[in-house]
């Protein structure tokens, strides 16, 4: 992708996810997800937490030992939805700024282009997009284009995703799989036809 179709496939994502975020109920919160180890309320201090990182290490050029634990622990508060909505416009402006996607980033695995960071990001969102709708019960089929970017940024590396203890061992899709089950598989899930409670398959607390 170009950088414009990696900041429009970015800032897409993660309206997708802040969609499902405003659509959980108070009752739902500790509810179970595909993330094994993670609630509803847990996915979404991830996501939350993710996007705070982005303006530090993309907009300040700050290294992972700068942030050191300061996006740790809780960061939702008493407002999860706005405060998903504000991590997510302050890293959607972060990656948006002139020159930023060609920026080094310093990350947890080596210094990568913030435009590969994005494209990272971006997958990260489609995919927790899912977990957070068969948690939830809200619709799963995701926008196909969306999915199509995310298989083609997670696909050569997926064999190592299991390998690493982060995810769980990659899913046989079925013969006729779209590709947003494809992406799934690959990354553990389960996402049976008809089924939209948590399967115990999916990435794991990091």
């Amino acid at each position: 992708m170009d950088n414009d179709e990696i900041l429009r496939s970015h800032g897409e994502a993660l309206a997708l996810f802040g969609t499902r975020v405003h659509a959980v109920r108070d009752d739902q919160w500790d509810d179970p997800t595909p993330c094994t180890d993670w609630s509803v309320r847990a996915l979404v201090n991830h996501l939350t937490a993710e996007q705070l990182w982005v303006p530090r290490l993309v907009r300040d050029g700050a290294s992972i030992t700068d942030v050191g634990a300061e996006y740790d622990g809780d960061v939702l508060g008493d407002d999860p939805a706005g405060a998903w909505d504000r991590a997510a416009v302050a890293a959607v402006a972060a990656f948006a700024e002139r020159g930023a996607l060609n920026r080094p980033v310093q990350l947890s695995y080596g210094t990568q282009r913030a435009g590969a960071y994005c494209t990272q990001m971006m997958a990260d969102a489609v995919v927790h997009t899912w977990d957070l709708s068969r948690a939830i019960g809200a619709e799963e089929r995701l926008p196909d284009h969306l999915a199509t970017a995310a298989l083609r940024e997670v696909e050569p590396y997926a064999p190592g995703l299991s390998a690493s203890g982060l995810f769980a061992p990659a899913v046989e899709p079925p013969a006729d799989a779209d590709t947003l089950t494809r992406l799934l598989c690959l990354l553990g899930r389960r996402p049976c036809p008809g089924r939209r409670r948590p399967t115990g398959q999916g990435r794991r607390h990091t």
